[in-house]
């Protein structure tokens, strides 16, 4: 069965310039890598000629998988999202209820989480524990130092 990803217009944006760059900058400098080993000779013991071929494949496996992952992609319509339940582009914010910490995050896909920028994979323990619940509900996550709990403060879009 083929596994559908849902992305923001902007993280699809941002695959679709991947997969660009890929076919029109990296694909030719490959090819001219390759074509420069074979204008050294002997292709039986030439390490770049053997060097390029692999980044070549590599490069291919890479296209391919990025081409297939944009093939199954869709968009998320954020209009038709219920708001009052915490989902996937959710924004939470909520209160570590052991140091009193409170922090805003959006729940994004793994391939647009980004910590520092206030972003966690859907499939992190704490987006875990989050998806399905509302506001002032507590929540417990398993972490290392043990469980710790969050209240969750407020949920938007």
């Amino acid at each position: 069965m083929e596994e559908v990803k849902y992305y923001t217009q902007e993280g699809l944006d941002a695959l679709k310039a991947e997969l660009n760059h890929l076919e029109s900058v990296e694909r030719p400098k490959i090819s001219q890598a390759i074509a420069d080993a074979r204008d050294k000779g002997d292709l039986s013991e030439n390490a770049e000629y053997d060097a390029a071929k692999d980044a070549q494949g590599l490069l291919e496996l890479k296209i391919a998988k990025l081409r297939n992952l944009i093939a199954k992609a869709r968009i998320l319509d954020e209009s038709k999202i219920d708001v009052s339940k915490i989902l996937i582009y959710s924004i939470v914010k909520i209160k570590n209820l052991n140091n009193k910490m409170e922090m805003t995050y959006t729940i994004v896909p793994e391939s647009e989480s980004d910590l520092k920028g206030g972003k966690i994979s859907v499939s992190s323990p704490i987006a875990k524990a989050l998806i399905g619940k509302e506001k002032g509900d507590v929540v417990s996550v398993q972490a290392p130092a043990g469980i710790m709990e969050f209240e969750i403060l407020d949920v938007s879009r």
